[in-house]
């Protein structure tokens, strides 16, 4: 039943290893190796995209003075971005969130909340940037094949008779794994992002204040204890990084924030 079972998990990674294709990552200028061609990807990402757009919990803005100005700035870093064979589509959900999100394949979603907290379009501009970015390193595609090796890791420590202490330890690397990943990748999302704001005509500096916005937004929510599962880094690390980025020098009130959301 076991060595059955670890023959069938065998196989399925060999045909999707036949699948596989390594491409050159206009992000990161590395090669890649990805099991979900483009069209696949679009395919993915529109299919959660109709999906959110149906549903009953999460409606978009009626007012299409704010699509279309949400729509406008990204086509504007679209143009400029490295990444433009596929088409974007920019969405406002009608929702106070202050947040924004980029599904696979080139489908973005800003939250009016988000919309409304921004005092120019350089900082609306900021965040989609930020979010196409994603789209361009196909963060979104790279963890979901993580997912799948992880679960296919899972089922076959169950077959093989593995221990609880044993999948715990694989359960905590994962989640390191998971973290150092996202923590690099918005990293790089947010280098991308200062690279097209500038090409594309906006100040970059924007996404330091947009940041800052966040970080005092932040302050209002309840006190969160630390815990190293972290997807994202701190907001003040992120703007001593891209005041780096932008400038090569961090100030000393950067060094005073540190560690603090």
């Amino acid at each position: 039943m076991k060595n059955s079972a670890i023959i069938f998990i065998v196989l399925i990674m060999s045909v999707a290893s036949g699948c596989a294709t390594q491409e050159y990552n206009t992000a990161t200028g590395k090669e890649d190796i990805f099991f979900v061609d483009t069209q696949k990807e679009v395919n993915i990402g529109k299919s959660i995209a109709e999906s959110i757009e149906k549903s009953k919990e999460i409606k978009l803005d009626p007012d299409p003075l704010m699509t279309e100005r949400v729509n406008e700035i990204g086509q504007k870093i679209v143009s400029v971005s490295d990444r433009k064979e596929v088409k974007y589509t920019f969405r406002v959900i009608d929702k106070e969130d202050i947040n924004a999100f980029a599904l696979p394949g080139g489908y973005v979603f800003v939250f009016k909340g988000l919309v409304d907290k921004v005092s120019k379009d350089d900082e609306l501009a900021a965040v989609i940037a930020h979010e196409i970015a994603h789209v361009v390193a196909r963060h979104s595609i790279k963890r979901l094949q993580g997912s799948v090796g992880y679960d296919i890791l899972r089922i076959l420590m169950v077959v093989t008779g593995a221990g609880r202490q044993d999948a715990r330890r694989i359960d905590s690397a994962f989640g390191q794994l998971i973290m150092a990943y996202s923590r690099e990748d918005e990293a790089l999302a947010d280098k991308l992002a200062i690279k097209y704001l500038k090409e594309a005509g906006y100040d970059p500096w924007a996404v330091v204040s947009l940041l800052k916005k966040l970080q005092e937004a932040d302050k209002i929510l309840p006190i969160r204890p630390y815990t190293s599962y972290r997807s994202h880094p701190y907001v003040a690390d992120r703007i001593r990084m891209i005041k780096q980025e932008l400038s090569g020098e961090v100030d000393f009130n950067d060094y005073m924030n540190k560690g603090i959301e």
